[in-house]
């Protein structure tokens, strides 16, 4: 089974580009996991027949975040953003808003795992949501993951918008402290992965120059001067089922470039 992640940045953008169905059709993916679609389902063009599709979008700012899953195999069961306990638990709201009403996490159910979507909101520059982030939603988010694992693993991926260590950023002490790289940030992963989770990119692979995201400015991307901020985690016990994950940095359309994770059942 083959999945991927991708941050599309406007899926009506990206498919006016032809960016987004050659890829599927390329990679040929059975579930795929899309962030910033910035769109409702009747809004997108796109036609994916072989694909069942479930979005889950933003109900307070349309045109803004959104998350969707396309799969072929239809889900046991669809689910859109926290449960009701895990939000009245971590009060998610801040001063920007409801981010679990901002279409950030879907979740669909199938026989062997949880695949749960994610775009995890940006601390922004002036880090006036690194504490809803670091407070609330990265602690909502793990208690979420392991209550799922409770019943089946849990594969869960998407634009998390943290690069975890100084390999996962070309300018590391450069961008110490700022967005996407505060200790605050890299802490939530760091949790994850105390908890049993698997950063599983990082299991096959080590070393710098692997990114997914880049910035537009200073031909960023043709120098490979990016982030990786995009991510596959998997619970413990199916590290042995997965058998490769890849960056695929050839595919253009967004600022960032999709990821995939191969596993057997």
């Amino acid at each position: 089974m083959k999945l991927i992640s991708w941050n599309v940045n406007g899926i009506r953008s990206i498919h006016r580009k032809g960016a987004l169905t050659p890829v599927l059709e390329k990679m040929k993916p059975d579930i795929v996991c899309l962030q910033e679609t910035k769109a409702e389902r009747y809004q997108s063009e796109v036609d994916l027949p072989d694909y069942e599709e479930y979005w889950n979008s933003s109900t307070t700012r349309k045109g803004y975040a959104g998350t969707a899953i396309f799969t072929k195999e239809k889900p046991l069961s669809i689910s859109l953003g926290f449960p009701e306990k895990i939000l009245k638990k971590y009060k998610l709201a801040d001063g920007y808003g409801d981010p679990n009403a901002e279409g950030r996490v879907i979740t669909a159910e199938h026989k062997d795992f949880f695949a749960v979507n994610v775009y995890t909101p940006n601390s922004k520059p002036d880090l006036s949501r690194r504490t809803l982030r670091h407070k609330h939603w990265d602690p909502a988010f793990l208690a979420y993951c392991k209550l799922l694992e409770k019943k089946k693993p849990v594969i869960f991926c998407g634009d998390l918008n943290v690069a975890h260590t100084p390999e996962d950023l070309a300018n590391p002490k450069q961008n110490e402290g700022e967005h996407g790289y505060t200790k605050e940030e890299r802490e939530g992963i760091d949790k994850l992965i105390a908890a049993g989770f698997v950063d599983i990119f990082r299991y096959f692979t080590k070393g710098k120059g692997h990114y997914t995201w880049w910035s537009h400015f200073s031909n960023a991307r043709e120098r490979n001067i990016g982030w990786r901020i995009d991510y596959f985690f998997v619970s413990k016990t199916l590290v042995p089922h997965v058998r490769s994950t890849r960056i695929h940095p050839e595919f253009q359309g967004s600022d960032h470039c999709p990821i995939s994770l191969d596993i057997l059942f």
